[in-house]
């Protein structure tokens, strides 16, 4: 079975968005499908988009689980960001949380540390 995901991010501001998510994810977007969206691509066929969506933009939750946790950290602290909140549950699993300019929530989730 194949699975391919498309994340959207609703947002208010499409250069703001852009500039913030690259930012993030650390280079431009994979690709723009019009005016409106941009899109990058996490790993094979797997998706973030943003998508000017003035009123619907701030409700976005979502969280990728990563195997270089402290490393994406760290590369995104480097270009200039800072998790809002970080979270280490009782199995150890650990979570920081960005919120971008419209205060979309987009989290990292990490292995315990071993």
């Amino acid at each position: 079975m194949t699975v391919d995901l498309f994340a959207g991010i609703p947002v208010r501001d499409y250069a703001t968005a852009v500039a913030w998510y690259e930012r993030l994810l650390g280079g431009p977007p994979s690709f723009l499908p019009n005016d409106t969206e941009a899109v990058w691509e996490l790993a094979e066929n797997r998706y973030v988009f943003i998508e000017v969506r003035p009123a619907h933009a701030g409700h976005a939750m979502h969280t990728v689980f990563v195997s270089d946790f402290d490393t994406r950290i760290a590369e995104i602290a480097a270009r200039g960001l800072e998790p809002a909140d970080r979270e280490t549950y009782e199995n150890g699993v650990r979570k920081a949380t960005f919120r971008d300019p419209d205060g979309n929530e987009i989290g990292l989730g990490g292995a315990p540390k071993v």
